[in-house]
């Protein structure tokens, strides 16, 4: 194995959290936590850019993972949460009470997987369908993110 498999593989298991024995998806999606609160430090022009540069990222290097483990989105492989997750963040500022509800609003959405984010998981191949699936259900989330946000001083009585 080359030093840039072993790269690869250490990116896509988003630096060991995928060979976590439970749940490797859950583990990627909180190791986004981090990437989050730094990108959350910088404009909003480069916080998109690098999200759009992570996702170029786990697309190409989950499509070389692919190869290396000789199957398709292997559960090693949590780059694609970490790239749904930071779609799931977008416009959002870093709190405690949106890190929860975007960790469960992603989570929710990428393991239950209602349409169209269960027909991207199962039709579409190579390491655009192993990221695909994260991206939509990290919009899902998105939406339901900013719309709980919205409204949550509206039925709370907080003011914002």
């Amino acid at each position: 194995m080359t030093a840039l498999d072993r790269a690869t593989l250490a990116l896509t298991s988003w630096f060991g959290l995928g060979y976590l024995p439970k749940a490797p998806g859950t583990w990627g999606t909180l190791g986004a936590l981090p990437l989050w609160w730094a990108l959350s430090r910088t404009s909003w022009p480069v916080s998109l850019a690098a999200t759009a540069v992570l996702i170029a990222l786990a697309i190409a290097t989950s499509a070389r993972a692919e190869t290396l483990y000789g199957s398709h989105d292997v559960g090693k492989i949590v780059i694609d949460e970490v790239a749904g997750f930071l779609i799931t963040v977008i416009g959002v500022p870093f709190g405690a009470r949106q890190a929860v509800a975007a960790f469960l609003l992603f989570r929710l959405f990428d393991i239950l997987k209602p349409w169209p984010i269960r027909w991207a998981d199962r039709r579409v191949g190579g390491g655009f369908g192993v990221v695909l699936d994260d991206l939509i259900a990290g919009a899902f989330a998105c939406a339901l993110l900013h719309a709980g946000l919205w409204a949550w001083p509206l039925l709370s009585g907080e003011t914002a």
